[in-house]
């Protein structure tokens, strides 16, 4: 942990508070259990097209291995590695690589766990096929370089999926204002709004850490199933996008 990393000690105190509820699918995580199903199938898609995999066999990410940055509790680790793939999951909050392990542990699942930055594994030379790195930029102090480690991490041809969520007033209605203080669906101040970042900006500091961008879509909350899904005009509040490291 001593490399210097774009880690912002404030906002990794926030998840350490929560690190004990991340399998309470009524907890301070119901909102990322809900949006899940919908994050996996964007990633798994992504994912079979850069790579060729079939997701109706067994195990269509054999072979590949995947960094989880800001991994939690698991939550998107633990299908990862359901589906083959050889997973490492970091998180530079230390309560909560406990969690994970002890969860993955229960659910039979082999993945490597561990309490460290993205800048530190980066430094040690490890380079994946595909690094996952969702709903993290908004936390970090320096967005520019966070995601250019990002780039450093991946293998020529590589992919990354990123998500944060938009900036401009329905986020902050939405975002803020609905799910902090309205549903309470998260603790009051989880998200600052200043830290969020347009698709435009997002894609701009994408290119500038030498990735090309392939695809964004926007997670949608649908109020009346009461359920997310994905929507490729909607870029308004949460949003995701793709990119790829170039093989020359």
């Amino acid at each position: 942990m001593s490399v210097s990393s774009s880690v912002n000690d404030g906002e990794i105190a926030k998840f350490q508070a929560m690190a004990d509820e991340w399998w309470d699918e009524e907890g301070k995580f119901k909102p990322l259990h809900m949006l899940n199903p919908t994050r996996l199938d964007y990633i798994t898609r992504q994912i079979a097209g850069e790579f060729g995999r079939d997701l109706t066999a067994d195990r269509p990410f054999e072979g590949l291995r995947l960094l989880d940055i800001g991994c939690g509790g698991g939550l998107l680790a633990e299908p990862m590695a359901r589906l083959g793939a050889d997973v490492v999951g970091a998180d530079a909050a230390e309560r909560n690589i406990p969690v994970a392990k002890l969860h993955a542990e229960q659910s039979g699942l082999d993945i490597d766990y561990r309490h460290t930055t993205a800048e530190a594994i980066a430094e040690g030379g490890e380079r994946f096929d595909v690094v996952l790195n969702m709903e993290v930029v908004e936390h970090v102090e320096d967005p520019a370089s966070f995601l250019k480690t990002c780039a450093d991490l991946l293998k020529p041809g590589g992919l990354m999926v990123c998500s944060t969520l938009n900036r401009n007033p329905k986020s902050f209605l939405f975002a803020i204002i609905g799910a902090e203080h309205v549903m309470r669906w998260l603790p009051k101040g989880t998200h600052e709004h200043s830290k969020f970042i347009t698709p435009d900006e997002l894609y701009e500091l994408i290119r500038m850490a030498g990735l090309e961008p392939v695809d964004r879509t926007g997670f949608k909350f649908d109020f009346l199933r009461w359920d997310w899904g994905l929507d490729p005009r909607d870029l308004s509040v949460n949003y995701v996008t793709a990119s790829v490291k170039p093989s020359a």
